[in-house]
């Protein structure tokens, strides 16, 4: 029997390929003549280089870069051909910092990736955003890029910055990339502004106080206004704390990042390989209905005809709406393993987990 399996990351604990390496070990204890096929998945957050570096016989290229705050961090940039991929939680992740000051947070790293990508001969240049702790609607990776805007340094301040902005001129950073196409992948689809904009639906997650909402949504306004206020409009303009509104503005196009991920590793055709497929994710609940990863894996299994299971750190799906998503079964750890066990080790619950999952479907 063969089977695929390709998960995402379970949250902070197991990366996306540590997760389909656990399910991996589980099911062949259980399952030692089956062949496993693996694909570490990803939509655009934190694992993306890595996960699409499992898959792609590219090589790293190592760059040292600066943080929200301005401190220096190695990140590195995958170079497959002309291609680069580029994850920008490497460098502007909610993960790398316990003190959060968004006001502050700058996503100037990020273009220090593009640039980098850009003087390595890379022809296009994907950035997969997601995890983002920087709100400042790329403002920073313009800067980084070559931006230049009055008064000096108020695109490098976060949306504290933008607050003194009186005028921004794009021609360098647009002259650099012009040769280069550029790629958003996310799983976010919303625009920049507004009630339903990044600042408004995400700003919490990054510590933006909810009275300060308003003024830090105003403050992207103002860069959308010295710009392209119609490209603050676009789908998925505002993932990544508007990194994507920025990359627009340099003629980026988005993508769906389960999407991209997938077609790029060749999903599809590995499905079709399989008699199984196996997704899984920290939490499988309503969320995972929304360009996730367990969902587009499933919608692949189903265009291959072939049935798909997921495993999940817990799950809070019932039958019938798992059904409705193209998903077989949902197995939790939690409920297998217990709650202090899951947590304890998390690869070692997982595996376990796969091998009883392995007892209902191997044949």
């Amino acid at each position: 029997m063969r089977v695929l399996v390709a998960c995402d990351s379970f949250g902070g604990t197991l990366t996306a390929v540590g997760a389909t390496a656990a399910i991996a070990e589980g099911w062949q204890r259980r399952a030692p003549v089956d062949d496993l096929i693996l694909a570490p998945m990803s939509d655009g957050g934190p694992g993306f280089v890595d996960a699409l570096h499992a898959s792609l016989p590219g090589e790293l290229l190592a760059v040292t870069a600066t943080d929200l705050y301005g401190d220096e961090i190695p990140a590195a940039v995958l170079i497959v051909d002309d291609t680069a991929y580029i994850e920008a939680a490497q460098v502007c992740g909610l993960h790398l910092s316990e003190s959060r000051d968004p006001e502050r947070a700058s996503s100037y790293g990020v273009g220090q990736l593009v640039g980098a990508a850009i003087d390595e001969g890379a022809l296009r240049v994907v950035v997969g955003l997601g995890g983002v702790g920087s709100n400042d609607a790329g403002a920073g990776m313009l800067a980084a890029l070559g931006s230049r805007a009055a008064p000096a340094g108020a695109l490098r301040g976060g949306p504290s910055g933008l607050e003194l902005l009186e005028r921004i001129d794009l021609s360098p950073a647009r002259e650099r990339c012009a040769d280069v196409e550029l790629v958003v992948a996310s799983d976010v689809d919303t625009p920049l502004l507004g009630l339903r904009g990044t600042t408004n639906l995400y700003g919490r997650d990054k510590g933006v106080d909810p009275d300060r909402l308003h003024h830090v949504d105003a403050q992207l306004q103002r860069l959308a206004t010295a710009t392209d206020q119609r490209a603050a409009s676009r789908s998925g303009s505002g993932a990544g704390g508007g990194l994507g509104f920025g990359l627009m503005l340099l003629g980026g196009a988005h993508f769906d990042g389960v999407g991209l991920v997938a077609d790029t590793v060749g999903l599809p055709a590995l499905a079709r390989s399989a008699d199984l497929v196996v997704t899984g994710e920290a939490v499988f609940d309503f969320s995972s209905r929304s360009r996730k990863v367990p969902l587009g894996v499933a919608r692949i299994a189903r265009d291959a005809i072939r049935p798909c299971v997921a495993l999940a750190g817990q799950v809070f799906v019932g039958a019938r709406e798992m059904r409705a998503l193209g998903i077989e079964a949902a197995y939790s750890v939690v409920d297998t393993v217990g709650r202090d066990a899951a947590f304890a080790d998390p690869a070692v619950s997982l595996s376990a987990l796969a091998e009883r999952v392995a007892r209902t479907w191997s044949h």
